[in-house]
């Protein structure tokens, strides 16, 4: 590794202030990109900021009408949550599903979403429930908020503190790992609000990251059951090839993983 400073604040205003004195300073979530890409000499940050001990990024709070994660919440604590699990089940299956234990005991909601990995589980569930990415400066709407691989909407220094997501009528999510990450090859997340609009959000298929399903949006939004898909063709243009499988495996996978995601939703 290069030479580093390890800071381990208490609070949200001096991370931040440890982020701006620094040349070249990175926040340190669950450390799961961060880490490797450091031993491997892809990154040699002045400063190492851990987000990990500030207790106001830690916890669940839900309303009545949306559950709010805090940003250093873990992937266990997430899944494990009875509030989370009651309000919105699909959120903590999803979470449920990350890696392995390891991973899920370490890596954070905030990290995630932040890093924008385009086979990361998260991001599907945030533009599928349309939630709200809150930072230290700002809101932002999940539209507006990731901008393509690896990349967000977040400026330099900010910190994501929480993420809220509205309570839907009806949500699922599924997907198809891989046998040895567990990221996704391809998953998706389906869900339709009380006023009866369908948000579909699919990741692990488009190299440009998490995106939306509109010919499922639309399938679902008339017909809401696994059924509906069955005449639903998603187009391979733009997905990814790798040695995973192709464009069109994938575009298969989307339209198979929503089904699944239906079906699972109820």
């Amino acid at each position: 590794m290069y030479e580093t400073t390890y800071h381990r604040p208490s609070s949200i205003d001096e991370a931040a202030a440890l982020f701006a004195k620094g040349k070249d300073a990175k926040y340190l979530a669950g450390g799961h990109t961060l880490i490797p890409v450091m031993k491997q000499r892809l990154a040699g940050p002045s400063d190492v900021i851990d987000l990990g001990k500030i207790k106001d990024l830690v916890g669940v709070e839900v309303s009545a009408d949306a559950v709010t994660i805090k940003a250093a919440t873990t992937h266990y604590d997430v899944a494990g949550s009875g509030p989370v699990q009651k309000a919105i089940p699909a959120l903590a299956h999803l979470a449920s599903l990350i890696g392995d234990p390891a991973v899920r005991y370490r890596g954070t909601i905030g990290g995630s979403i932040a890093n924008n990995d385009p086979a990361a589980d998260y991001p599907a569930a945030v533009l599928a429930l349309g939630a709200t990415i809150k930072t230290n400066k700002r809101s932002i709407a999940a539209d507006d908020f990731f901008k393509g691989l690896f990349a967000t909407a977040l400026q330099g220094g900010e910190i994501i503190t929480a993420v809220s997501f509205r309570i839907p009528a009806k949500a699922g999510y599924a997907k198809f790992p891989h046998p040895a990450s567990r990221f996704a090859l391809t998953g998706v997340f389906v869900a339709r609000t009380k006023s009866g609009d369908v948000r579909v959000a699919a990741t692990g298929a488009s190299s440009s990251g998490v995106m939306r399903v509109p010919a499922i949006e639309a399938a679902l939004k008339a017909n809401w059951s696994p059924g509906a898909l069955d005449g639903v063709r998603i187009a391979a243009d733009g997905l990814l090839t790798d040695i995973q499988g192709s464009s069109a495996y994938r575009a298969n996978l989307i339209k198979v993983m929503a089904q699944r995601a239906v079906e699972h939703a109820g």
